[in-house]
């Protein structure tokens, strides 16, 4: 098995809030992530396919292929968005790093062969990740 990855990034601002809970739990949790005028984030983006490596093309998966998913069910979604407003994966979800990751591979998932693996790593900032791999 081999892994190829495409680098990726968009900008994006969000609010971490819970409509449920008081002001001052939803402060004592999400702490300055709970600015009601949102804050951003430059997001860096890994995704990675693993499997076989094809015997005609000698590709796991055409990079070209994975960029132009990228940009069409990633960057086109999310890029200069209010995550909490404007894309509709987040309505009723608060749009963590980790949610947003777990997004982010429902979008590409259905594009990439059932034989191969796929990972998300994405970075809100460059020293906080998260890890997705369904």
């Amino acid at each position: 098995m081999v892994k190829v990855s495409r680098k990726a990034n968009f900008n994006a601002a969000h609010r971490l809030y819970r409509p449920d809970w008081s002001d001052e739990k939803n402060d004592a949790v999400f702490g300055k992530c709970n600015n009601p005028n949102y804050h951003g984030h430059n997001y860096d983006l890994v995704v990675s396919v693993t499997g076989e490596i094809d015997q005609q093309t000698g590709f796991v998966m055409d990079l070209k292929v994975l960029k132009g998913l990228i940009k069409e069910h990633v960057e086109e979604a999310l890029d200069h968005k209010n995550l909490n407003k404007d894309v509709p994966e987040f309505e009723g979800l608060n749009p963590t790093a980790e949610n947003i990751a777990v997004v982010i591979w429902n979008k590409l998932r259905p594009h990439i062969e059932k034989t191969k693996t796929l990972e998300i790593v994405l970075y809100e900032t460059p020293r906080n990740f998260v890890t997705y791999s369904g």
